[in-house]
């Protein structure tokens, strides 16, 4: 069976939250903040536990953004369900497998690993 994981996208003036993986694969990429679900927890608990130790942040779920599943995305396999969420505090620091955190602007945004480009752009979609 393939694993599941949760991506944010959390988006503010113009402006968007992204990690540098501190972890393989994609070790020094940028990346939407998430990680993989823990037994009896719900997509919805997995986002909110992964942005707040990834990034500090407690956030709300805005919307689904869309689920991501081709088998290439990912050398682990894994399929990703992708939300729009918004601040509802804490300041902005890198920890768990984040090994930085910073805002970039939606105009400069750096490459992205794997398909979190595609997840972003699906995002400013939904907006």
């Amino acid at each position: 069976m393939r694993p599941f994981a949760c991506d944010m996208v959390l988006i503010e003036n113009g402006k968007i939250l992204l990690i540098r993986r501190a972890r393989e694969p994609f070790k020094g990429e940028w990346a939407t903040p998430g990680g993989r679900i823990e037994d009896n927890e719900t997509a919805e608990e997995c986002a909110r536990r992964e942005m707040k130790e990834e990034t500090g942040l407690d956030i709300e779920i805005i919307r689904l953004i869309g689920l991501y599943s081709d088998p290439n995305r990912d050398p682990r396999g894994i399929i990703a369900a992708a939300f729009l969420v918004k601040r509802l505090g804490g300041q902005v620091k890198a920890g768990d497998d984040a090994g930085e955190a910073r805002w970039f602007d939606l105009s400069a945004l750096p490459p992205l690993c794997t398909d979190h480009g595609k997840i972003v752009e699906d995002a400013l979609k939904k907006l």
